[in-house]
């Protein structure tokens, strides 16, 4: 249960974190999809298998995502941060025509402020989120992968012919 929730919360930490792959979790698409990994990672025997185990799958892994996302957005927001502010500085240069307002959200942004209160707040959401979502996926995770009566073409167990 904690090796599935451990790598399902990597899932979603990492894919969270990322610039443009991010943008996949403004439905939360990354964190229901964790979940659902942990649960079908989750290698408890059959009889214990419940979709209430699923959704603590999910759970466990929205919680660990949260504490990967802080990581892995410092450790990306630190290596991209420089690229950033000479887009943006070169993007000031180039553009003499460019209203005021949009000129100062600019600069403000190539400024990159929030800092540790951006971060504690980002943390606080993908937790709150995370715990949501992931537990929905878990459960999700657990309906679709645990099922009892798999028919053998789908990959359930095959009967033997009877013997003659």
């Amino acid at each position: 249960m904690i090796q599935a929730a451990l790598l399902g919360g990597v899932f979603i930490g990492v894919l969270s974190a990322l610039p443009v792959v991010s943008f996949a979790n403004c439905c939360c698409l990354w964190i229901v999809a964790g979940g659902m990994l942990a649960a079908y990672l989750d290698r408890a025997p059959v009889d214990r298998r419940t979709p209430m185990r699923g959704a603590v799958d999910g759970l466990l892994a929205g919680a660990i995502g949260a504490a990967v996302w802080l990581v892995a957005s410092i450790v990306v927001d630190t290596v991209m941060g420089p690229l950033q502010e000479r887009f943006i500085a070169g993007m000031l240069e180039n553009a003499s025509d460019m209203p005021p307002e949009v000129r100062a959200w600019l600069e403000s942004v190539a400024q990159g402020g929030g800092g540790a209160f951006r971060y504690a707040l980002g943390f606080l959401f993908q937790l709150f989120v995370g715990l949501v979502f992931g537990a929905l996926g878990g459960l999700l995770g657990a309906v679709f992968f645990w099922r009892d009566n798999v028919p053998p073409a789908l990959g359930g167990p095959v009967q033997p012919p009877p013997i003659p």
